[in-house]
């Protein structure tokens, strides 16, 4: 890790763990010379930019120098209107109604470690030898606007962190009208794009595409949140990478909001990507004086395909972008009671569960919607929060006891931005809510959004949340939101400022997320949107872990799941067991492959545990004991991806592998059972070749459909013993070369949505 400076040659070269990125001076204007694979510095690194000269219809910004053409030239920071006619990075209003502005270089600082952002989530560093950051200042003279271009590279991550900051020294005030967080000029078009979409319970599928000339991918929220519909990611690809080998170029942003992420391929075939806010309604007002600091960008280089990618993402956000004493610490296994009860529950019924869940090793119940005010169902009560003394006449602190008693932690469900209109809070203040005067105000699940930009609002649910996590030993929180923004106006901002209303919610958000995480930081706080509509790197950085999908169904979540994985740890994935007919799509699944599938995240259940069968309640203690061996191998190894439910094959499959490498689990799944199947051998990755493995089997998973009850329905699994992992393969030792290059055969499964799971272990020498 290392930043070159050299104002001499104009050359700025920033080196990562495997990264460089290099910057050079054309005339003033910051130029991107190159970012890939690392090169050795040396001077001649000032030669490699080659210019295009000026085509016919391509203006000069300089007479001195003619052949200049900013239509052409690969910029750091491109602004619109002084002759690049492709996407600008920012755009800005000046006093006199004119939007022209041109940032030319004035200086550079390089600081050890990493500053934190004003009011935003952002990567950090614990030591400032883990990293480096250069500040490259620019002005525009006439309107005395300076931006600030941040970039951070790190010793142990192929990865430079990317953010802006714009400062206001001017005379008159400006008006920011788009200010994105990088912006990249690659030479050529010769790549696909890759990109996670969806929609709700169906998020984060992988959509992969040639770039083509006139053609621009272009993905965006506006929302008001990440969404379902679209994640803050991008990707490009040299088109016969692949999971293991091949560039690959990373864009994630670290915002919870609307965004904006676009790579279009220009007249002479060169890529423009850029990532930021969504500048769709979206404006900021500067006075003299006032700054404005855009989100971060983490881009990613992989010479190692998509899988390279993703474990740097991964190792990065895990441990420096999740914060606090969950960050490295095993999560607990839950149960959840949404889908055994939805509303209709009381204490006794709660504790009923939980008496259920101890014998079974679940170390933690969490209640979920329906405790509070009035809530029969989902059209009253929200920001009403204080106990249903209906259905808990003990209050939370009681039932919380009671839970304890059995053995478990208890946690909670709140959706502090929601206000219902038939409740206590929006009867008293009405106004509280995001709403254009005047205009009808559009319900999304009989609820309407409060105004976070206000800190008014912000203090009042700063103060009853904290009541209400002080009242009882709550131990885990899920934060839920489940609508979109409507009328996305604040009756608090003044008509010159309505547009920033989106960003300025944000920022309450986050700055409520930090006051509370910071007041209770034993508890375990769980982001969710829906389920995965606000599954963003923003979040993670106050809740370590994010509810992947309201969908539970075993299959669906094979494609979530993969498609999250691109950029997100399984440590942040949370992964439930749930009842058949699943709720969401009525496909009947056994209980093991349920749980197989669960086993690759954040594990629980989410189910009606006092309605289990006793062969139920066996094979889930097993696969209970079977995820406490290996949980921290799931949650803190390296993933790689071995099959793709993406690719038509009908089969998936993954594995995570210890940082030494002396263990490993695999998880193999098929959808559909095929007659007179060849022999299915599995090529796992990530192993040491050098070592011997003794390889364990699972609790049994070969057992076909379920019955209606959900019961496993399988001698095999019955008979496997109460040990969740036991002897494979014969007992012999199989070589970490053999395994990765002749492959593992895979059990032989019987019936449609069939899974397997190994474990194994390095033998000692």
């Amino acid at each position: 890790m290392n930043i070159y400076a050299d104002e001499t040659l104009g050359l700025f070269h920033l080196q990562s763990k495997d990264t460089s990125y290099i910057i050079q001076l054309v005339e003033g204007y910051p130029s991107h010379v190159y970012w890939g694979a690392r090169l050795r510095h040396d001077n001649s690194l000032a030669g490699v930019l080659e210019l295009r000269g000026r085509s016919s219809f391509s203006p000069t910004p300089l007479l001195s120098n003619p052949s200049l053409s900013l239509d052409a030239l690969p910029q750091e920071y491109p602004q619109y209107g002084t002759g690049d006619f492709r996407r600008p990075a920012y755009q800005v209003l000046l006093a006199d109604g004119t939007r022209t502005t041109e940032l030319k270089y004035a200086g550079y600082r390089i600081t050890p470690g990493k500053p934190a952002l004003e009011g935003l989530p952002a990567l950090y560093t614990e030591e400032d030898h883990e990293a480096k950051t250069l500040e490259l200042t620019l002005n525009d003279d006439y309107s005395g606007l300076t931006v600030k271009l941040l970039y951070t590279v790190f010793a142990d991550h192929s990865a430079i962190a990317r953010s802006v900051r714009f400062e206001h020294n001017g005379q008159a005030p400006l008006r920011l009208e788009q200010a994105l967080s990088a912006s990249v000029d690659f030479a050529d078009s010769a790549y696909d794009t890759l990109h996670l979409s969806g929609a709700w319970a169906r998020e984060r599928h992988v959509q992969r595409r040639r770039l083509t000339a006139g053609a621009a991918v272009s993905l965006e929220s506006r929302r008001g949140s990440s969404s379902h519909q679209a994640n803050p990611f991008l990707a490009l690809l040299r088109p016969g990478a692949d999971e293991d080998q091949g560039d690959v170029y990373g864009f994630s942003l670290v915002y919870s909001g609307s965004f904006a992420a676009v790579a279009e391929v220009e007249q002479f075939n060169q890529t423009r990507v850029c990532i930021g806010i969504n500048p769709f309604d979206f404006s900021w007002l500067l006075e003299p004086g006032q700054s404005f600091q855009t989100p971060e960008a983490v881009l990613v280089y992989s010479g190692e395909g998509l899988g390279g990618m993703s474990r740097t993402y991964h190792r990065l956000y895990r441990t420096r972008l999740c914060r606090g004493v969950h960050r490295d610490k095993t999560r607990p296994i839950l149960v959840n009671n949404w889908e055994a009860t939805y509303f209709d529950f009381d204490a006794d019924k709660i504790a009923a569960i939980a008496k259920e869940a101890g014998p079974l090793g679940i170390e933690l119940f969490v209640l979920d919607d329906g405790w509070f005010g009035k809530r029969d169902s989902d059209n009253s009560s929200l920001g009403d929060w204080f106990e249903d003394r209906r259905k808990l006449p003990g209050g939370l602190a009681d039932l919380a006891g009671r839970v304890n008693a059995e053995g478990l932690q208890f946690g909670l469900w709140v959706e502090p931005e929601m206000v219902s209109p038939e409740s206590d809070l929006y009867r008293k203040h009405p106004d509280w809510c995001l709403h254009a005067e005047g205009r009808r105000r559009t319900e999304a699940r009989n609820q309407l959004i409060l105004d976070l930009s206000r800190p008014e609002v912000c203090d009042y649910l700063y103060e009853t949340l904290s009541a209400v996590f002080s009242s009882a030993p709550i131990t885990y929180v899920k934060w839920d939101m489940t609508r979109n923004m409507t009328e996305m106006s604040s009756a608090a901002a003044s008509p010159e400022r309505q547009k920033e209303t989106a960003h300025r919610y944000m920022l309450g958000l986050y700055d409520l997320m930090e006051r509370l995480t910071s007041r209770f930081p034993d508890s375990l706080f769980e982001g969710c949107s829906g389920g995965g509509g606000r599954f963003d790197p923003g979040m993670l950085f106050y809740m370590p872990q994010t509810w992947t999908s309201d969908n539970t169904d075993a299959i669906e979540r094979l494609a979530i799941q993969y498609g999250t994985s691109m950029v997100y740890p399984a440590s942040s994935m949370g992964a439930h067991v749930s009842a058949v007919p699943n709720h969401q799509v009525e496909r009947i699944t056994s209980l093991a492959i349920r749980g197989d599938v669960a086993m690759s995240g954040n594990f629980g259940y989410e189910l009606d545990l006092t309605a289990f069968t006793g062969a139920e309640k066996r094979l889930a203690a097993r696969q209970i004991a079977q995820y406490k061996e290996i949980r921290e191998l799931v949650q803190q190894g390296d993933m790689y991806r071995l099959l793709s439910p993406f690719e038509g094959s009908g089969e998936t499959a993954w594995m995570f592998v210890s940082e030494d490498k002396t263990e490993a689990f695999v998880a193999y799944f098929r959808v559909l059972a095929k007659p007179n199947a060849p022999i299915s051998r599995l090529s796992l990755k990530g192993l040491d070749p050098e070592l011997d493995y003794v390889i364990e089997t699972g609790a049994g998973s070969d057992d076909g459909a379920a019955d209606h009850s959900g019961a496993e329905g399988s001698a095999t699994a019955e008979a496997s013993g109460s040990a969740p992992f036991q002897e494979g393969y014969g007992g012999t030792l199989h070589g970490g070369d053999r395994l990765m290059r002749i492959g593992l055969v895979v059990s032989d499964l019987h019936g449609d949505f069939a899974s397997c799971t190994y474990r194994l272990r390095a033998a000692r020498r």
